[in-house]
């Protein structure tokens, strides 16, 4: 939700057709984010929300289009303090969006990273939220302790964090991945490669990708 009303009704069409391009190329989901006024609080973005989301979400209920929304804080320089530009970021916030719109076709795309870089436990959510997982991405984040030491945590994440391939971060894979097969999710894990230290050319980006896959290959049959 782009505080230009203009903004957010150009990014609504756009996803409508999305979920049209969805439902003709047979998919069966799409993902995006719920973005938020980031100069306001989580409640006085609330009644917009509803009043853009509800629609939305019966539109793709009507398409047979889950829409998940990743749980990425948007919040990474000083032009989107404080409050981030994405809205669903945490479990309090999920628990308030699905009861407050209660639709199948509406969930999560989740990255255990943004849990991390929130100083949060990347597993907690899972058993909760098994319904609502519809899509996750396999990222890791290393927190530079020693950039925090010198900022604090109150600078803007992008001086103390570092987007990483799983395996080369703070998360724990062997007890996440097992605490996801346990929720019974079978879904698909995208891995997504932000990982700089691999190089920006399209053969360190397929590097990265086959380096994570060797560190998630152990967890499927």
């Amino acid at each position: 939700m782009d505080p230009d009303p203009v903004a957010s009704r150009v990014a609504c069409t756009h996803l409508r057709k999305v979920i049209r391009a969805a439902r003709k190329l047979g998919l069966s989901n799409i993902n995006t984010f719920v973005g938020r006024d980031w100069t306001k609080t989580v409640e006085a973005n609330w009644p917009r929300f509803l009043k853009t989301w509800k629609p939305l979400v019966a539109f793709a209920e009507d398409h047979d289009i889950r829409i998940g929304i990743e749980n990425c804080p948007m919040l990474f320089t000083r032009d989107e303090w404080p409050g981030g530009k994405n809205l669903m970021t945490t479990p309090v916030i999920w628990r308030r969006a699905f009861a407050d719109i209660p639709a199948t076709h509406f969930g999560l795309n989740y990255d255990p990273s943004h849990f991390v870089l929130q100083h949060m436990d990347p597993i907690s959510p899972l058993r909760e939220f098994r319904s609502k997982l519809f899509h996750l991405h396999a990222k890791d984040v290393k927190l530079r302790r020693d950039r925090m030491n010198e900022v604090g945590v109150f600078a803007a994440p992008l001086e103390w964090h570092q987007p990483r391939i799983p395996g080369y971060g703070e998360m724990d894979w062997s007890k996440f991945m097992s605490a996801l097969m346990e929720t019974g999710y079978r879904g698909p894990i995208c891995i997504e490669v932000e990982d700089d230290t691999f190089g920006p050319t399209l053969a360190g980006r397929k590097e990265a990708l086959k380096v994570a896959r060797n560190v998630l290959k152990p967890y499927f049959t």
